[in-house]
């Protein structure tokens, strides 16, 4: 009697993995809901995976590799992050790639009278408060830094940033109406759609290119380049387009 009992029990704990991969995935702050999203449909098709998502600035992210975070994928929100990683040798030969593009904008709160149109206008008295990312870690406020150092106008400007930890921290400025502006990406625009105005497009020489790859300590070596390949993949990349992110 008490083995009939136990037999359906002990069928189905046969049914489940015995040890699921637990795959780590430390990348950039715009790339969240993408990735929150690229994370669930990638466990669908790899039925017993769990990703775990840990979103920071890109130079943060990579503090925390460098001091030993147990990290299977990297994804960072520029080029020179990734490179600083590949240089100290955390990057699994040959995972490298970049899977996205994004663009720059300057935000404003939605009752803003008269929205700037160009960097020039940013001096203006209307604007007193400009939320960027701290430019030594965060990429976004680099791209900013860069493009209002060729307007001409950082010198002018540079008293009224107000310095984040993140490119969302500054979307959340903007949405409060905490600051008159903010430097953020196009696809953290359309995250908040209905909390801020897109003002203008901030030209950044090059373009902005989102690269990921395996790291070197990898405990799941394997399975951290099959998510690779998935966010390269039609599926994956469909679900970045969604978010409004352009092809690489």
């Amino acid at each position: 009697m008490i083995l009939r009992t136990l037999l359906p029990f002990v069928l189905l704990l046969g049914a489940v993995p015995a040890s699921a991969a637990a795959l780590t995935v430390s990348a950039a702050s715009s790339l969240t809901e993408s990735f929150q999203a690229v994370a669930r449909a990638y466990e669908q098709v790899h039925p017993g995976t769990q990703v775990d998502l840990n979103f920071a600035a890109s130079g943060v992210l990579l503090q925390q590799i460098s001091r030993g975070a147990p990290v299977d994928v990297f994804a960072s929100a520029d080029l020179p992050t990734m490179e600083r990683a590949a240089q100290r040798g955390l990057l699994l030969t040959g995972s490298r790639h970049v899977f996205a593009r994004n663009t720059l904008w300057v935000v404003v709160p939605p009752r803003t009278a008269v929205p700037p149109r160009r960097l020039q206008a940013l001096a203006d008295r209307g604007v007193q408060r400009i939320a960027l990312g701290n430019p030594d870690s965060v990429p976004a406020g680099h791209y900013a830094v860069q493009a209002l150092r060729r307007a001409g106008v950082w010198s002018a400007l540079e008293g009224k940033v107000i310095r984040t930890q993140n490119v969302r921290q500054s979307l959340d400025y903007v949405a409060r109406g905490e600051v008159d502006a903010g430097f953020v990406y196009a696809t953290d625009a359309q995250a908040m759609a209905a909390r801020v105005t897109r003002a203008f497009e901030v030209p950044v020489e090059g373009g902005i290119a989102y690269p990921l790859a395996a790291l070197k300590g990898s405990r799941h070596p394997a399975e951290a380049q099959r998510f690779i390949a998935f966010v390269r993949s039609p599926q994956g990349q469909a679900i970045l387009r969604r978010h409004g992110f352009s092809a690489p």
